[in-house]
């Protein structure tokens, strides 16, 4: 958990994909938030002294017979509240207005008009983008709301009472995709609650390891060590904190990058001087995913393989009462565990599905309040080399999710080698720092080709080249590569690695794709 200050934001979390977004953004004002119950009390929230309430969105109606509300005396505490899309309704259905359905959803980016001056939105031009994602919206509002801000299709697409500081967004200003979003925050923490921002990265770091040494005790932590930014930096967290009560074990499942294993244990074992237990894996993990090819499948068998393994490896291990992991935020919402219980999952996450219970060890996720881009500033305060910190995610279930279909010996060595390829090119032109993710896929798609002198069809499958760019990984827009770039690492694949023919480009953002395939 992170460590409390004078300043707090408590977020109250409906439900929506979005609500550990909000509370990145607040943190990255410098402001400490947490996340808390939809109905927490107000007697609860008067206990924390916040300087201000932001009411998440949500996949409900407020209209519904059991849509989740607030405790109305939350706008009694005396303390500003901001309302954001199911957030505003609230706020507005529960002070006398009106939210009904909206004639037409709105979904993506519009156009919002800037009606009066006002706190909230300083600064903001009288004309910019926003992002939306509603079904419903407020038509009606009490007399003392008044309308701050409009869209072609929504005349409340901004609001505050006249009387007290509580505002609503009916868009989202937490996604990229809203440029001002940041400073529409900044206003709300700095100008409305009067926040100071006391919170840095530093007081997380010690918090955290304080906490780990009172928690762990004489105790030994096991750790799952991937070789990635989060997993690389709970171990160097947790080796800080207990030193040598840490074991760190590697599994190589047969679903790494090309020299994964052999890159880990140089630095872990060699640069760290860590306790690292090995496991080769590959067979198991192959074996059990043969002819595999739904993605849900895939992610419930190579979870249910690794826990496996897991207990296999930790009972040669004495005194191990702690399992950490590298979990984030990010995997915790898009796994459907916000606050509210109602978010839709998105994607499982094999490091968030009952591995306490399975293996016997009490969970320890020090990351687990964290962004990617937060994980790293933490990587760097430990001290951790420039190649680890800023390496791309790479997500747990391997190359699993980014061989499209049945996962093969072949097909993964086909596409171990084009993700090698295009990294090389991509550092090649001093691009991979400013890019969020760079991956290929390997999609079961055959397409008529000429190799030679001579048609090609069936041995050939497709690359497809995926780069996003992004703050959080919670939204994202792809990459303008640069053609000639994308020209060299096409022509390469092509010509070196047998059985590919083609290589195409992904242009979509997150929302409405995910960053992975599958």
């Amino acid at each position: 958990m992170l460590s409390a200050t004078s300043e707090l934001i408590a977020i109250l979390d409906f439900g929506s994909q979005y609500s550990q977004l909000i509370a990145r953004r607040v943190r990255e004002q410098h402001v400490y938030s947490i996340l808390v119950k939809p109905d927490i009390s107000a007697d609860e929230l008067r206990q924390m002294s916040p300087a201000g309430l932001i009411l998440s969105g949500g996949p409900a109606s407020v209209y519904e017979k059991d849509a989740p509300k607030p405790d109305p005396e939350i706008f009694s505490l005396g303390v500003p509240v901001l309302g954001i899309c199911y957030g505003m309704q609230l706020v507005c259905e529960l002070l006398g207005g009106k939210v009904s359905r909206a004639p037409a959803r709105e979904y993506g980016r519009a156009k919002l008009s800037v009606l009066k001056d006002n706190r909230l939105l300083q600064g903001v031009p009288s004309e910019t983008t926003v992002w939306m994602s509603h079904g419903d919206q407020v038509d009606k509002l009490c007399e003392d709301f008044e309308s701050l801000a409009a869209t072609a299709s929504c005349a409340c697409a901004a609001v505050k009472h006249r009387r007290r500081d509580v505002y609503g967004l009916q868009f989202h200003p937490e996604v990229t995709h809203t440029p001002r979003g940041a400073e529409i925050f900044r206003n709300f923490l700095y100008d409305i609650c009067r926040c100071t921002g006391q919170w840095q990265m530093s007081n997380f770091i010690d918090q955290t390891t304080e906490d780990v040494r009172r928690r762990v005790g004489k105790s030994r932590v096991i750790c799952g060590l991937s070789g990635g930014v989060d997993s690389s930096v709970v171990a160097a967290l947790l080796h800080r904190a207990i030193g040598e009560q840490l074991t760190c074990i590697f599994v190589d499942n047969g679903l790494l990058r090309k020299a994964e294993a052999e890159n880990v244990i140089q630095t872990f074992r060699s640069h760290f001087s860590m306790q690292l237990v090995v496991v080769d894996a590959a067979k198991t993990f192959l074996d059990k995913l043969t002819g595999i090819t739904a993605p849900q499948e895939k992610r419930r068998i190579i979870g249910h393989e690794f826990i496996e393994v897991f207990k296999n490896a930790s009972k040669d291990i004495p005194d191990a009462a702690f399992l950490a992991q590298g979990t984030l935020y990010p995997d915790v919402i898009e796994s459907g565990q916000g606050f509210a219980g109602q978010a839709d999952t998105i994607k499982g996450h094999h490091n968030v599905w009952g591995l306490p219970a399975e293996l016997g060890f009490e969970l320890i996720e020090p990351l687990r309040d964290l962004f990617k881009d937060e994980v790293r500033v933490v990587g760097e305060h430990l001290g951790l080399p420039e190649e680890i910190v800023w390496r791309h995610p790479f997500p747990g279930p391997g190359l699993a999710v980014r061989v499209i279909g049945e996962i093969t010996p072949a097909r993964l060595q086909k596409l171990r080698r084009a993700d090698e390829i295009l990294i090389e090119e991509i550092r090649a032109a001093n691009l991979y720092r400013s890019i969020g993710q760079v991956f290929a896929v390997l999609l079961p798609v055959a397409s008529v080709g000429v190799m030679g002198d001579g048609r090609s069809y069936e041995a050939n499958e497709l690359v497809v080249i995926r780069a996003v760019e992004t703050a959080d990984f919670m939204t994202a827009d792809w990459v303008h590569l640069p053609y000639e770039v994308l020209a060299l690492i096409s022509n390469r694949i092509i010509n070196e690695v047998p059985g590919i023919n083609r290589v195409a480009y992904d242009i979509s953002s997150k929302p409405p794709a995910t960053i992975e395939w599958e």
